[in-house]
């Protein structure tokens, strides 16, 4: 993973404490857990707890490979919030077409996207069709059930 990983300054934070808490408490735990399997002795292919936490740990492993590599390569952005344009990093409130109801999303890079949190990553279509567009544009997202047009109302 060479390419650069745009975070927010929150985006890293939370990164850096999940690669933390990944390294200094659940690499310890997991290990815990193999040791008191290994004391129960028996057939190692037949003991479920072994197997268990040798996968928990090869999890553990990749996903501490993966955050370390996306910090590795991070870009910190920041909106500077006086940008008519949609960019990284920019709170973007639209209205779908048909409706009255306002979604406020914030664009970020792939590496911290939620949709739940209403951060949507520059990469999604909804991203790609909102970057560079401004106040009063209307975009048009071709999603799974059709195409779906948003107003931009506001940038931030």
């Amino acid at each position: 993973m060479s390419e650069v990983q745009y975070l927010t300054p929150e985006g890293l934070k939370n990164l850096e404490e999940r690669l933390k808490h990944l390294t200094e408490v659940r690499r310890a735990e997991v290990a815990e857990r193999l040791r008191r399997a290994l004391e129960e002795g028996g057939d190692l292919s037949e003991n479920a707890e072994y197997e268990d936490a040798k996968n928990e740990q090869a999890f553990i492993e990749g996903e501490i490979l993966r955050l370390e590599a996306i910090l590795s390569t991070a870009q910190i952005i920041e909106a500077t919030g006086n940008s008519d344009q949609v960019q990284l990093g920019s709170v973007v409130t639209v209205i779908e077409k048909g409706s009255k109801e306002k979604e406020v999303y914030h664009l970020v890079g792939s590496a911290e996207a939620n949709p739940r949190e209403g951060k949507i990553s520059i990469e999604s279509p909804l991203g790609k069709a909102l970057m560079g567009a401004k106040v009063g544009d209307q975009v048009v997202v071709n999603a799974p059930d059709g195409q779906i047009t948003f107003v931009i109302k506001a940038i931030a």
